[in-house]
């Protein structure tokens, strides 16, 4: 699978990755083990040795990342982490949807702003993200340390469009969440979950068979070589989530929480320093290297048709999380007006 870590056993681990998880275990349980689901230099990699610095400079314990793949897809970290073989977990609420299905609040479109300093302090100051969702992670034993942001969605496909009519018929990939799929629904298109670590050589496969309307995938960047047009559209940003198996937390000694915390928090400030303009210089990048990449920005009045059809999703997400959910989204919206009155 286009040299993604071949699979053993039941549980999804490779043999070396267990090995070595197993061995560290019996070595020191200082030695503390996190893994995120994205690559070398991604954002998720960046924040998770950030923290991984702030822990090593500051104590006696070492910490052992793993990046996308050693341990297998998102669902196997995810498990290992509530059966305490790993000690952190970095995940998106992409995919903790179906295990927390408050999370896919994240996926409702244009629910977000869509400028960075708006969106920086909603993720420092918003109660909903602060102390509804811990506890809400709580519930399935992990204790939720940091939500950041990781940048703007956009849409990236086979040719340019302005209008959800546009996008009728067009096959997408999408993460393997509900409402994500809803979202991508509503403005037209037809979407198909699929796990991560299939989507990039699925979109090779398309685009070099030369199919009429070639699948594409949402994300906050990275496969923008293999579709030649991208669309903002501001319907949201990417969001991702930082947390510990909760039993490994409640155990340790009142420094080492603080620790912790100290170091998510180090990470958070790191990362968004980090992400200040990433967009930008990527694009760039990808301009500077193909004359063949084109790039769409909505404006107002066509933003507009995509977010007319912005209710029925969050008609779905009530659906899918009740009355409790229902609760989230209005503090959602309280939150971000206290914030853009400020």
């Amino acid at each position: 699978m286009n040299g993604f870590s071949k699979l053993v056993n039941g549980a999804g681990l490779p043999t070396l990755a267990l090995a070595a998880i197993t061995a560290a275990g019996s070595v020191s349980a200082a030695n503390w083990r996190y893994a995120h689901e994205e690559y070398e230099g991604d954002v998720q990699d960046v924040y998770a040795y950030k923290f991984k610095e702030y822990i090593e400079e500051n104590s006696d314990h070492t910490l052992q990342v793993y990046r996308f793949g050693e341990l297998g897809e998102s669902d196997d970290i995810m498990e290992q982490t509530q059966d305490g073989i790993l000690n952190f977990v970095n995940q998106s609420p992409g995919f903790t949807g179906a295990l927390i299905p408050e999370a896919q609040i994240f996926f409702i479109p244009y629910l977000m702003p869509t400028d960075m300093d708006t969106v920086i302090s909603f993720f420092r100051n918003s109660e909903a993200i602060n102390e509804d969702f811990p506890a809400l992670y709580a519930e399935k034993g992990l204790e939720l340390l940091k939500m950041y942001p990781e940048g703007e969605m956009v849409i990236t496909l086979d040719e340019p469009i302005t209008s959800p009519e546009q996008l009728s018929n067009k096959k997408v990939r999408v993460m393997t969440n509900p409402l994500l799929s809803e979202t991508y629904s509503a403005f037209g298109a037809t979407p198909t979950p699929l796990p991560w670590g299939e989507v990039y050589g699925a979109l090779q496969t398309n685009m070099i068979q030369g199919q009429e309307n070639p699948i594409f995938w949402i994300e906050s960047g990275g496969l923008y070589e293999v579709s030649p047009n991208l669309i903002f559209t501001g319907h949201g940003w990417f969001t991702t989530a930082m947390m510990a198996n909760q039993d490994f937390y409640n155990g340790l000694s009142d420094e080492d929480k603080q620790l912790v915390r100290d170091a998510a928090d180090y990470a958070f400030e790191e990362i968004i320093e980090h992400i200040d303009g990433l967009a930008d210089r990527a694009l760039e990048k990808i301009t500077d290297n193909s004359d063949k990449v084109t790039v769409t920005r909505l404006d107002d009045q066509q933003i507009a048709a995509f977010k007319a059809r912005a209710p029925q999703v969050e008609e779905k997400f009530i659906e899918m999380t009740g009355e409790r959910g229902q609760q989230l989204l209005a503090k959602f919206k309280q939150d971000l007006q206290e914030i853009q009155q400020d």
